[in-house]
């Protein structure tokens, strides 16, 4: 992102946080599969129950994750987020993310069920429950109930397809296939039609048993009329293929009576068209740009991911079938707190957004993942320009910290690795890339920071959290050793303990003038101190040092 670009941005979020906070007195959140409650919006504490000494800092209203925070602690994780818009109503759909510690650290995904949310206004999403079940009883030819993997809904003459992917007990070696269920509603119930769509034997080449997931479908007109009905999806081989109208079977291209796969339509109908797609992955998303009048035109995009750890990347082509992919660029890197990513792209009100998903909830990681969004910028000749994950969202607002003298705190400058070593990111792991201090980077974006109520205690309106805005779900955090660093909290059985040390309380500035200084939640009568050009624990004594000024 440019500098101009990024200065624009963020004086639009300093505009909205003043609207915001004259009009908010409190902001809060819904959690869980059925709550049928605003789902976006950070907890937030009830004003004005300041105690002696304290003082308050603006606080971000709204931040990434789009859904699934919560007051309470009990959080709603989903990944593999998918959209769809239906009139004035965009739908969010995610998997329901519910892996324990110990599934998490062996990697196993454990996902029960389909979510869905709603919203307007793109501000304020509703949680309208789980939409389709992943158990043997709902999908007769799944052999787990855990295993709600990516999925897409579509909608087509009034009614509306769910294509997923599951493990299939009547494929060879139980490999992932592709299914589809239907309903009248976008909010379901989902009803599977009893077989898979697309069974994991019938694709070719293949590499691996999970060859056949992550579904995506786009519906689209050509120039001479003829509609079509694509249907792609893969890991690390990409397939794509025609539906019929009936959208629940695959379209005989060549008309030979039998449905294959190859790599030319002359003599297969699931075409395996790769070329271009480099370093292709995983979660595959059909897009085409529309005008102003809402028709399509020009290049098809194919987003998907990229590498490993995952990365977003994209592809264009005039044809989806014929392939010919011209690999666009790398979109976003790697994220810090999950291996994986998945997008969905998608028009709304004359604005284009770019939904993936990370693991900054707390107690986040790979195997439970959260929907955050940001807007997706087209240049004049079709090229995207490239994205970074954030903290605030696009409603959220960001903060500068200072030292007494004037200098800003903020994190080096670097891009999270593409290989596992360093995860979870924390002062073990990663002990450059996660110090804090002053002007430990010359970049703007490495200095900004969304400070939002305190995990510890949202109650409590002195307490705070503070999160990097471009490596979301990195909090100061306060070590064993008295240093503070960025650390992600990833683990269930410590998330209160985690929250204590990720926690910090505002009182009057400790040299007595007009800034705030931090408090230590975990170690109570000890500061945020600049020592070494570096933030530490201290007494407090060297009371320039610990005081700050939040803009």
């Amino acid at each position: 992102m440019s500098r101009k670009k990024w200065k624009k941005q963020r004086r639009g979020r300093v505009l909205l946080a003043a609207i915001t906070l004259m009009t908010m007195a409190v902001t809060a959140c819904g959690s869980g599969s059925d709550s049928g409650v605003d789902a976006t919006k950070e907890p937030q504490p009830t004003p004005n129950n300041l105690e002696e000494g304290e003082v308050a800092v603006p606080k971000s209203p709204y931040t990434n994750p789009m859904v699934g925070n919560s007051e309470t602690g009990e959080y709603t994780y989903g990944g593999d987020p998918s959209v769809l818009v239906d009139g004035d109503t965009v739908y969010l759909y995610t998997g329901h993310d519910i892996s324990t510690d110990s599934e998490a650290a062996r990697a196993v995904y454990n996902i029960p069920e389909y979510l869905c949310y709603s919203t307007t206004d793109m501000v304020n999403w509703k949680a309208e429950g789980s939409v389709m079940k992943a158990d043997r009883a709902t999908i007769s030819w799944a052999n787990t109930s855990t295993s709600a993997w990516a999925s897409q809904v579509t909608k087509y003459k009034d009614k509306y397809y769910l294509y997923f992917c599951t493990w299939d007990m009547g494929a060879s070696g139980g490999k992932q296939s592709i299914g589809v269920a239907v309903a009248d509603s976008p909010t379901g119930p989902f009803k599977d039609i009893g077989k898979s769509l697309v069974n994991g034997d019938l694709t070719e080449p293949q590499s691996n048993n999970w060859n056949d997931i992550d579904p995506t479908v786009w519906v689209d007109t050509d120039d001479k009329g003829n509609e079509h009905r694509y249907l792609a999806w893969g890991n690390s081989k990409f397939y794509i293929c025609e539906l019929n109208e009936d959208m629940i079977s695959i379209k005989d291209i060549n008309g030979d009576g039998e449905i294959t796969c190859g790599s030319s339509s002359s003599d297969a109908d699931i075409l395996n068209n790769q070329m271009g797609l480099g370093a292709f992955t995983e979660a595959p998303w059909l897009y085409r740009r529309r005008d102003s009048e809402g028709k399509t035109y020009g290049d098809y995009y194919l987003f998907y991911a990229y590498g490993w750890r995952e990365r977003m990347a994209y592809s264009t082509t005039a044809d989806p079938m014929k392939g010919g992919w011209k690999l666009g660029k790398v979109l976003m890197e790697p994220t810090a707190t999950s291996n994986t990513n998945h997008m969905a792209v998608f028009d709304f009100k004359g604005k284009t957004y770019f939904v993936y998903h990370n693991g900054s909830l707390p107690a986040g990681n790979g195997y439970r993942r959260s929907a955050c969004i940001t807007e997706l910028t087209f240049h004049e000749d079709g090229s995207v320009e490239p994205m970074l994950e954030t903290a605030s969202g696009p409603n959220g607002t960001t903060a500068v910290i200072k030292t007494s003298d004037g200098k800003v705190i903020s994190h080096p400058n670097y891009i999270n690795s593409g290989v596992d070593t360093p995860y979870p990111y924390n002062e073990e792991n990663a002990k450059k890339d996660v110090q804090i201090g002053v002007e430990l980077s010359k970049t703007e974006a490495d200095g900004q920071w969304v400070i939002t109520g305190g995990k510890a205690d949202y109650s409590k309106d002195a307490y705070v959290s503070i999160q990097a805005e471009n490596k979301p779900g990195l909090y100061w955090t306060v070590n064993k050793d008295g240093t503070i660093t960025m650390a992600q909290d990833y683990d269930t059985q410590k998330i209160k303990a985690t929250a204590k040390k990720q926690t910090f309380r505002t009182v009057k500035a400790l040299n007595g003038g007009e800034g705030v200084s931090f408090e230590s939640v975990s170690e109570p009568g000890k500061y945020v101190t600049v020592q070494k050009d570096k933030l530490i624990l201290s007494d407090g004594k060297e009371k320039e040092a610990a005081t700050f000024f939040v803009e």
